[in-house]
């Protein structure tokens, strides 16, 4: 069952208006003096000469001038160019949903750290609902109840259906935040833009003295990563968790899919790009979320979100592929894996010479271009995709390691796979096992998952399309291209 989500406004008739503060995005970085690349989902722009010193200025940031609204919208479509309001929304049009399962220890700090707003606790079939009656009044909070549990999705939606205000932040009880108001109030600043249905912040682990919450605080599955950006289906963040997430009513409709107990952010939040509403991800904002208290629910927890991956892509088909690459990076990187450099070199010279002669003719440089779109964005590539191997197919990976002729070539991927989680944490031996279950876990979860719906999309990686075809840069008999030197 897909829910409808209501269209959002014509992008066309909202140019950013003067005077809003711009910020070329993170990601993006400028090739020449007149392409720039980046944005969500990643993509090659050319820049006409006033429209590239206007994208300079707002490189570190700056205000969008007469006539350059429209120009601005467009990149922010795109997800290039980033915006900030210093005016905060109206806290009293804003409305707290808590669901709440048997949670009373952590309900009342949450309840302290947001005093002063419009609360409302739905408690999903608790065994001592008087307890979390009494909470929740003690604080000012209104409480609804389900006789029974139906999930937190539902939970939500019976939020989401008691409240009325303009927009609603969905907070799980195991989120902590030090200041809630004051993390709200910036998050909310962002629905100023007519545009923006849903706003999340990072969400890390939350720090602990035992080795899982350890873990969790610097590997959490709910974390997103530094970078903030528009979140939509192929962009460098995909999804933001429901754990905290500030939406505008009008965007969603009827809420989240209640057939959903798992994945339901994700399917919200794909709902809410396909209508053309944007999704923004703040990383400079910062919640926690607590680590599941055993081993045993920390090891379902991981196995229930594979599986969900199965789920939503009944939903959802090819965006759930564990793995989207280009011919160019698959090929290249092949021959580097079994051994035959040759191989390499050529795809990436055919390519090469192949976008150069694609460029714009003012491009400057456009030989080196070719190479940092080719052959610096397979480098690039090389250890998310392995990280995304290890992710989904480390079952297979472990099994096949007693292969002598693949053992060596597939400990390289387990390595870069495993590894990658360290680029930008330090190096904790105690984290390895972790590491290891967790990917074997996820991974497990995505076969189950495939098993019970009877689809195995979440399994089967997607070849993205490109300008060349394989007898191109392939060694084929009647390749149209001849072999570089």
């Amino acid at each position: 069952m897909t829910l409808p989500v209501p269209p959002a406004p014509s992008a066309l008739e909202f140019p950013l208006p003067e005077g809003t503060r711009v910020e070329l995005d993170d990601g993006a970085r400028f090739l020449s003096s007149n392409l720039v690349a980046g944005g969500s989902p990643w993509r090659l722009l050319h820049l006409p000469g006033a429209s590239r010193t206007t994208l300079e200025r707002w490189r570190e940031g700056g205000v969008v001038r007469a006539g350059e609204g429209p120009f601005a919208r467009t990149l922010v479509q795109q997800g290039l160019l980033r915006t900030y309001r210093d005016a905060p929304w109206d806290l009293d049009e804003l409305d707290v949903v808590i669901p709440v399962r048997d949670g009373a220890d952590t309900l009342a700090p949450l309840l302290e750290a947001l005093a002063g707003l419009h609360v409302t606790v739905v408690d999903d079939g608790s065994a001592e609902p008087d307890v979390l009656n009494a909470l929740a009044s003690a604080r000012g909070a209104t409480l609804c109840r389900h006789d029974h549990s139906r999930g937190p999705s539902a939970a939500r939606n019976t939020g989401l259906r008691a409240t009325t205000r303009p927009l609603v932040a969905f907070i799980d009880v195991d989120v902590d935040v030090d200041d809630g108001v004051e993390l709200l109030r910036r998050l909310s600043s962002f629905f100023h833009d007519p545009l923006v249905g849903a706003v999340a912040p990072r969400i890390r682990g939350r720090a602990g003295a035992s080795l899982r919450e350890g873990f969790e605080a610097r590997f959490s599955p709910l974390d997103r990563g530094a970078r903030s950006g528009l979140v939509r289906p192929h962009a460098p963040v995909n999804f933001v968790p429901s754990a905290l997430l500030v939406v505008r009513r009008t965007s969603v409709g009827d809420g989240f899919d209640e057939s959903l107990f798992v994945g339901e952010d994700v399917d919200l939040v794909w709902r809410l790009d396909d209508q053309g509403w944007l999704v923004r991800y703040e990383a400079s904002l910062v919640a926690t979320h607590r680590a599941r208290p055993t081993w045993s629910t920390w090891w379902t927890q991981r196995v229930r979100y594979g599986a969900s991956s199965a789920e939503l892509s009944t939903r959802h088909g090819g965006r759930l592929a564990p793995l989207r690459v280009d011919p160019v990076t698959a090929s290249a990187l092949v021959g580097l894996l079994i051994g035959r450099p040759a191989l390499t070199r050529r795809v990436l010279r055919v390519a090469e010479r192949h976008f150069a002669r694609r460029l714009p003719p003012s491009t400057d440089g456009s030989g080196h271009v070719a190479r940092e779109i080719v052959s610096k964005g397979v480098l690039r590539a090389s250890g998310p995709l392995a990280r995304a191997l290890v992710r989904s197919y480390a079952p297979l990976l472990v099994v096949g390691l007693v292969h002598p002729r693949l053992r060596r070539r597939l400990l390289v991927v387990l390595a870069l796979g495993v590894g990658w989680r360290w680029r930008r944490e330090r190096f904790r031996f105690a984290d390895l096992p972790l590491a290891l279950a967790d990917d074997l876990a996820y991974a497990s979860g995505l076969v189950v998952g495939s098993w019970r719906t009877k689809t195995w999309r979440a399994l089967v990686p997607e070849l993205t399309p490109t300008s060349l075809r394989w007898r191109d840069f392939l060694p084929l008999r009647g390749a149209g291209i001849d072999a570089p030197d």
